[in-house]
């Protein structure tokens, strides 16, 4: 290796450090973005991404389909969330999904989406936890909100179909099956997805 071929590795080293990420053949890895983040007010805490399988990291992968870049497809089976980009490219996020009961898939569209947004409990989930009940009139955004940083409401032909994608303070329930039927991220990677997702976007869960 000559000495400007030298210069040129080391600078693209450098630059990948400094962007939080790693690229490992057609993978380009985002490990280095789950640190402390400040976000309209709050502080989310770091999460200790090394006790999260690498799999479920954010990365940019190759993922052929017919879809339109811009869409957003769920495999529930693999816990993986992919945001399609164009060139066979998408953004893939490890996600939580509903637990045995909760299942659910089928295609619908963005409807709406939330910065920090309020919990309503569904009046059925109140009747399996009453101790929800003080949060009948919804509890505010904040840390401990059980969407997060990020909610994407979810809206098909009959209207809100109740689910969403959102953000979760529980890191360590990605990969598991063990929401109510809501499709969770960890909450740097809301941020990430909804700055990427726009409003009318089709999903699609498998």
């Amino acid at each position: 290796m000559n000495a400007r071929t030298y210069l040129i590795a080391a600078g693209l080293v450098l630059t990948m450090a400094l962007t939080g990420c790693s690229t490992d053949g057609s993978v380009t890895m985002f490990s280095s973005g789950y640190g402390t983040t400040k976000d309209a007010g709050y502080q989310l805490p770091a999460i200790p991404i090394a006790k999260v399988p690498t799999k479920y990291h954010r990365q940019v992968v190759r993922y052929e389909t017919k879809e339109q870049p811009g869409t957003i497809i769920v495999n529930t089976d693999e816990k993986f969330l992919y945001f399609v980009m164009p060139e066979g490219k998408a953004m893939r996020y490890g996600i939580g999904v509903g637990r045995e009961g909760f299942e659910w898939k089928g295609t619908a569209r963005i409807a709406m989406k939330r910065e920090w947004p309020v919990w309503t409990p569904p009046a059925a989930m109140i009747g399996r936890q009453p101790e929800l009940a003080k949060w009948r009139g919804g509890m505010p955004g904040g840390l401990s909100n059980p969407l997060g940083a990020r909610a994407l409401y979810l809206y098909n032909k009959n209207g809100d179909t109740g689910y969403r994608l959102h953000g979760t303070p529980e890191w360590n329930s990605i990969g598991h099956a063990m929401s109510s039927g809501c499709i969770r991220l960890i909450n740097q990677d809301i941020i990430d997805l909804y700055s990427r997702a726009e409003n009318g976007a089709k999903v699609i869960v498998m």
